[in-house]
């Protein structure tokens, strides 16, 4: 197993994933080499909540210009991960 720090990069906070705060849902940016289960595990030893339920998108690179020549962005992969009802809410907000 990796280490929780190495599959959960960054929080995604954007306005829909704000949105799904208000349904216990958070959206992160993961490794792409992580499953659902290894993600599940890295949420709950970070944050000591209790997941109920993860869903994954791959997200292919964009195709970017830099004068005349041209290259890709990244792959990425999120994860949106929903908590149980009595799980404390996060705050990424805090300073």
């Amino acid at each position: 197993m990796q280490d929780p720090r190495d599959v959960i990069k960054r929080p995604v906070i954007t306005e829909h994933s704000a949105d799904l705060m208000a349904e216990k849902k958070y959206t992160f940016e993961v490794s792409p080499k992580a499953n659902k289960t290894e993600i599940k595990d890295a949420v709950e030893v970070i944050f000591g909540v209790k997941v109920l339920k993860v869903n994954t998108i791959n997200l292919k690179g964009k195709f970017k210009r830099m004068g005349r020549y041209g290259g890709y962005r990244p792959n990425r992969k999120k994860a949106i991960v929903q908590l149980s009802a009595d799980s404390k809410e996060l705050d990424f907000f805090e300073s």
